[in-house]
């Protein structure tokens, strides 16, 4: 197979339904050059990610060791995610009856030092011209100590191109900061996510962020090769609709160009009402806030979005506290409060999840700043957890979809939080 650019293999279009035997083609080109004795560590999704690691971790696995690599070990990518148990690894990785040649699967640890080491700074003025001027700070790049200079040879990062709050799209080097990052570049990207502003962010490709974290991936001191899929869920199945493997920047452009075509929905209006059946794989706020990131840019001004999860238990069992404190607010407000709060600003990726489920703000009839949709809660968060972070509640119990159906002024989504909806491309 002949690269499609100097540096990535792969296939990709819309209509495609790739086999495992095509994957397999794909990854064995890309790692076709692989010095004998390599030591190898592979970057994985958890399980908060719905992709087709545990049908690419495998083949990964086959290939490696018929290549008798030394060392072939697994880093899970949860960045400020709480780790996932040895059950759901072994599921995440399509672990079976045993992957040939796997050594250790490790967690990352974001918070504890002992488990980060710095490979770099970014300057001021790198800061400055990657974000266009919206934060010009030195930044340290702290990540895993697993990628610590002359630990492993090759790193493989593997992982889905979806929509994303923060970079734009999900995939390439967003796997090391902030998927395997300290706190310092992780507290840093989401702020700037949020100071560009979701909706100047989310579904396009070329972001700030994307510019920065790229940036900050030139330092990781070892040969990184990517493996960017598309997919969607068919019934009980992911159907990949592409695979590209080879450079990290190249091979996630073209996923993402993928991806826009697949996860970006557009109504051509804007809704009173949006029901939001929140996906299952999202069961805390830090993640089911996704429902709001988006489908706010298709819900009208003084609307509402209903977000009905059963399954979602709590805020954050890593952010909890913080968020409760402080509650879900407009951008202006979460400015003033981090420039009031140390602790917020030693926190800023709680900060720009407080302005990001909120997504954007408005004047209401009094001329006072408000959310520019209310948002209500129908899920295992009881109300006074909902009222002390600004959310509306409502007992899922009650909660009845034909009450719903038929409304012209309501849009129903069906595993809210997965793909993109836009009034029109434009947007």
């Amino acid at each position: 197979m002949k690269p499609q650019t100097a540096s990535v293999f792969g296939r990709g279009a819309p209509q495609l339904d790739l086999t495992a035997g095509e994957m397999r083609a794909i990854v064995a080109s890309a790692l076709r050059d692989l010095a004998p004795e390599s030591r190898v560590l592979a970057i994985v999704p958890d399980k908060t990610r719905d992709d087709n690691t545990d049908v690419l971790f495998p083949i990964l696995a086959e290939i490696l060791s018929a290549l008798r690599v030394k060392r072939f070990d697994a880093l899970i990518a949860q960045g400020t995610h709480g780790p996932m148990t040895e059950q759901e690894k072994r599921a995440k990785l399509g672990a079976g009856l045993g992957l040939p040649g796997l050594n250790e699967i490790y967690d990352h640890r974001w918070d504890d030092a002992a488990h980060l080491v710095t490979i770099g700074q970014l300057s001021a003025e790198q800061v400055a011209e990657a974000t266009q001027g919206l934060i010009a700070e030195a930044v340290a790049l702290s990540v895993n100590k697993l990628l610590a200079p002359g630990n492993y040879d090759i790193v493989l990062v593997i992982g889905a191109t979806v929509p994303h709050e923060v970079a734009g799209f999900a995939g390439g080097a967003k796997y090391f900061f902030p998927g395997v990052a300290g706190p310092e570049l992780t507290n840093l990207t989401h702020w700037l996510g949020a100071l560009a502003t979701i909706e100047r962010v989310i579904g396009r490709i070329e972001t700030p962020t994307r510019r920065l974290i790229e940036l900050a991936a030139t330092h990781i001191p070892a040969r990184v090769i990517a493996f960017n899929s598309v997919v969607t869920r068919e019934t009980s199945r992911l159907r990949t609709h592409a695979l590209f493997a080879g450079e990290l920047s190249a091979a996630f452009r073209q996923s993402a160009a993928i991806s826009r075509q697949l996860h970006i929905k557009y109504t051509g209006r804007r809704y009173h009402r949006v029901v939001a059946l929140l996906d299952e794989h999202y069961d805390e706020m830090w993640v089911g806030g996704k429902a709001s990131y988006k489908l706010g840019g298709v819900i009208e001004e003084g609307g509402e979005l209903i977000i009905y999860a059963p399954h979602l238990k709590r805020l954050s069992a890593t952010h909890g506290r913080l968020i409760e404190r402080y509650g879900y607010a407009p951008l202006e407000e979460v400015k003033e409060m981090v420039a009031r709060s140390e602790e917020l600003r030693a926190n800023l990726c709680v900060a720009a999840h407080l302005a990001h489920v909120v997504y954007a703000s408005r004047r209401d009839e009094n001329g006072r700043l408000a959310p520019r949709y209310r948002i209500t809660l129908a899920s295992a968060i009881d109300r006074e957890t909902c009222a002390r972070v600004r959310l509306g509640w409502m007992d899922p119990r009650s909660f009845r979809l034909e009450d719903y159906a038929g409304d012209p002024n309501t849009l129903i989504v069906e595993r809210a939080g997965r793909d993109l909806y836009l009034v029109a491309p434009d947007d």
